[in-house]
């Protein structure tokens, strides 16, 4: 396998509708997707440099890990499994779509190291410059993560978004 000669995390390589209805297995992509990524994924685990507009779509279960921008509309609909968004600017929360999530910055050693493993995984099978990057300087890039979670499913995650005690929360 060759790593890519572009920036990959600036590069379109998968379309719309990626991941549509998926219900399990991986993908790893090192490159952006188009709009309507992992539309009603309800078990795949998913890595890619960036997303256009309706990421994570009425999202059921599995992991969506976006290593850069998204556009509009991110996790509209979403009422299950997990997305974590790597924002470099700090923009964000102005694509999210607030009615049925919360996003928050990485606030748990569980979060952290399960994001951590899908970011390697996505090295060892992509061969990302990007990605091998943020690893390399992960404890600065953590914290430019998101973490993006459905809030019907914020009391019956297997554990909890922050590992702070409740009074300490903001």
């Amino acid at each position: 396998m060759t790593a890519a000669v572009y920036a990959s995390q600036e590069n379109t390589i998968i379309g719309n509708t990626v991941l549509y209805g998926a219900t399990s297995g991986r993908l790893f992509a090192a490159g952006q997707a188009g709009e309507r990524f992992a539309v009603r994924n309800s078990g795949a685990d998913v890595v890619v440099e960036g997303c256009g507009a309706n990421g994570c779509e009425y999202m059921t279960g599995g992991t969506a890990v976006i290593l850069g921008p998204v556009g509009d509309n991110f996790a509209a609909g979403m009422s299950g499994g997990m997305a974590f968004v790597y924002d470099a600017e700090d923009v964000f929360p102005r694509y999210a779509n607030p009615d049925s999530v919360i996003w928050q910055r990485i606030d748990s050693l569980y979060w952290e190291e399960a994001l951590r493993k899908l970011v390697a995984q996505h090295v060892a099978e992509t061969q990302s410059r990007f990605a091998q990057q943020l690893l390399n300087d992960w404890t600065l890039e953590r914290d430019r993560f998101w973490q993006v979670a459905p809030k019907e499913m914020l009391s019956r995650l297997a554990q909890p978004l922050s590992d702070r005690p409740v009074e300490e929360r903001a």
